[in-house]
């Protein structure tokens, strides 16, 4: 199989039921953020300690099954990957185990500390930057509802990765004191 098929060499795309569109179109803007928050995972699971990244493939799986329903305009004539709604229970479980053993946040802290908590808080804006993507198509077409609470839940999930991280590390976290 060839990977390049010059189909889109003059800016546009196919979607999964073969409608083409421009590469600019507010659907591949969002399922390609997703695109790029699960490669961005990819490496932040190859620099995060072990015991930091529980739920990657599910994570992972989930943001592909979704990009799949971002990318079909209309019903599908072909069968499409299950949505795992019981996945967000599973980050809201994660993000209080983690919770129970950090220290309580009192203020903003700064991305900041080690290379993985970075790449984490990283994780943290682009997986914000997928939901406004997201939203923003939601008030042209129909998508999932579950879509947007799943990736809302996420970020909240990376950001505690984040704290857990350096918490992991023994790494302090770094407060923000912004000047009056």
């Amino acid at each position: 199989m060839k990977i390049y098929t010059k189909t889109g060499d003059q800016g546009t795309t196919s979607l999964l039921t073969g409608a083409r569109v421009s590469k600019a179109d507010m659907r591949l803007e969002a399922y390609g953020t997703l695109d790029e928050l699960n490669s961005w995972l990819g490496v932040l699971a190859s620099e995060a300690p072990s015991n930091c990244f529980p739920l990657l493939q599910s994570i992972q799986s989930e943001l592909f099954s979704m990009g799949s329903y971002l990318a079909l305009e209309g019903e599908a004539s072909f069968p499409m990957p299950k949505l795992d709604a019981s996945l967000v229970e599973s980050l809201e479980r994660q993000i209080d185990s983690w919770n129970e053993q950090l220290p309580e946040l009192k203020n903003f802290i700064l991305p900041s500390g080690s290379k993985a908590s970075s790449m984490a808080q990283v994780a943290r804006t682009i997986t914000r930057r997928a939901e406004r993507r997201v939203v923003a198509l939601a008030n042209e077409v129909e998508v999932k509802e579950e879509i947007p609470v799943f990736l809302n839940r996420l970020s909240d999930f990376f950001f505690v990765q984040a704290r857990f991280i350096l918490h992991t590390e023994g790494v302090a976290e770094h407060i923000w004191t912004p000047n009056y």
